[in-house]
């Protein structure tokens, strides 16, 4: 399966460019699969505001977890995954990390099953994630842990992704050109 990881900062548009990559591609034969859970009433508004951006006729699968599995539940050839980065948030908290090694082993696992299911399957997947990099430095040993472990999981992502695109101020920026091996 071709992987096309798209990222940025939040409120970057890596969403929205992912969902018209994949309307583009897949028209209304679109699997989305959401990682979010909704936890409060902010993350229900964001949520709900998710479901009303795509398309009625795309199939959604929720998996906070174990999202290779997800991928390779996909009927259709064309599937946006949304997001990384939930889902790293989702591993390290059922984790429960005492330490740095921990959270990076939790977020890893996911990353592994991500990568099998790729090998496993054809068609297009549009990974979302946000680029921690650029942001405030956490002042929490927590967040530390979950900024390196999702820095560490989008470096492993964007090696093996055949495509690269960085969103700045809803401005795509081609990273790794579609083909391009590095």
């Amino acid at each position: 399966m071709k992987l096309t990881l798209v990222t940025g900062g939040a409120r970057a548009g890596k969403s929205r460019y992912a969902q018209a990559r994949a309307l583009a591609l897949g028209a209304d034969d679109v699997t989305y699969i959401a990682t979010a859970v909704v936890g409060d009433d902010e993350m229900r508004v964001r949520v709900r505001q998710h479901r009303a951006d795509r398309p009625a006729a795309w199939r959604t699968i929720e998996s906070s977890a174990h999202v290779g599995l997800a991928v390779l539940q996909a009927e259709t050839p064309t599937v946006i995954l949304d997001c990384i980065t939930m889902l790293a948030a989702q591993a390290m908290e059922g984790a429960h990390p005492r330490d740095g090694e921990a959270a990076t082993r939790a977020v890893t696992a996911e990353v592994d099953g991500l990568l099998q299911a790729l090998q496993a399957r054809s068609g297009v997947l549009f990974a979302v994630t946000n680029e921690v990099g650029l942001s405030v430095h956490p002042p929490t040993n927590l967040g530390r842990w979950f900024q390196d472990a999702l820095g560490h999981a989008n470096q492993r992502l964007a090696a093996a992704a055949d495509e690269v695109v960085l969103l700045v101020c809803g401005l795509p920026v081609q990273l790794k050109p579609s083909g391009e091996t590095r």
